[in-house]
């Protein structure tokens, strides 16, 4: 089933190129399916970029996915073009009384700030509370999960001695765990942060459950007991080159950045993706087993029992 998204939206003649279906919201319209609604909230400076990664993810499902984009309204974006954030994005005021089977929080290049020094902080609670009674399931990503992880259960990030950056073996901490169905005992994410979170702080929440483990990078997944929260502390959405462009960003700025760790090819020529089917089953395996088969058929009929009852 193909996700849906805005026939003149960037990514859709980009998904479209790499025979992933995808259908106009027009063409959506005219036939008798409920599609499953996914609110993104976008926190990435490259939002374009971005909405492509997590739509090519999302699309790879039998689901038909509808896609929702937001913005911070109490945050100007440098990077991404005002006639764009205005015609494809909407804001969190708009969508506020609505509810939705899932949501991805992604992640944003402030790590070098406190929370609460975020301009857009006091809206990000907002939102947080919100995910609570108004989406079934929300997966958090890199810095949104590190936001979320302190803001419902207090536990701080601390600043790496130097930026964690490159594509890191990671190994499953549980066996039998439906979000990890299908990927491999040992697997490869791709990290770019310069601030981390203590496994003794993760460990010591009962409500947690830690999915994996590296030695590089600590749990880089983990879930909330009650499947509602989801957090991926690395990037899996993240294309081929993105560790590239970033890489060759911070040179070009002169900033203290090397390269990224087992990312190149031997030769240096190209990059070896080690990460993507990871991150097609996992985001596969998040659409269906903790928003479909959790999310009622109808969020305004009260009486619809949820999908797995």
């Amino acid at each position: 089933m193909p996700i849906i998204i805005p026939k003149d939206i960037p990514a859709y003649q980009i998904l479209k190129d790499e025979n992933i279906f995808v259908m106009s919201t027009r063409r959506a319209q005219t036939q008798d399916v409920r599609p499953i609604d996914i609110l993104i909230l976008n926190l990435m400076p490259t939002k374009i970029e971005t909405e492509t990664q997590l739509s090519r993810l999302l699309a790879n499902s039998s689901l038909q996915v509808n896609l929702i984009l937001i913005t911070p309204s109490t945050h100007d974006s440098k990077n991404t073009s005002q006639s764009h954030l205005e015609k494809f994005y909407t804001t969190f005021e708009q969508i506020k009384d609505k509810k939705f089977d899932g949501m991805i929080i992604t992640g944003a290049p402030v790590e070098h700030l406190e929370f609460e020094d975020v301009d857009y902080y006091d809206e990000l609670k907002e939102i947080f509370e919100f995910t609570k009674t108004n989406v079934t399931t929300t997966m958090f990503i890199c810095w949104g999960a590190q936001a979320a992880l302190n803001y419902f259960y207090n536990i701080p990030k601390y600043p790496l001695e130097k930026k964690l950056f490159g594509v890191f073996k990671h190994k499953k901490s549980v066996i039998h765990e439906v979000l990890l169905n299908g990927i491999d005992d040992v697997f490869y994410v791709p990290q770019s942060r310069h601030t981390y979170n203590k496994e003794s702080d993760l460990l010591a929440q009962e409500n947690l459950i830690p999915l994996c483990t590296s030695k590089d990078c600590g749990t880089t997944i983990l879930k909330s007991k009650d499947n509602k929260q989801v957090f991926v502390l690395g990037h899996l959405e993240y294309d081929k080159y993105t560790l590239k462009k970033e890489y060759e960003r911070d040179l070009a700025k002169n900033l203290p950045i090397e390269e990224p760790q087992n990312y190149f090819n031997e030769d240096k020529s190209d990059v070896d993706v080690l990460w993507r089917s990871t991150a097609n089953i996992l985001y596969s395996n998040w659409l269906n087993y903790y928003v479909y088969q959790l999310t009622p058929f109808d969020f305004k009929n009260p009486k619809i029992k949820y999908l797995n009852e």
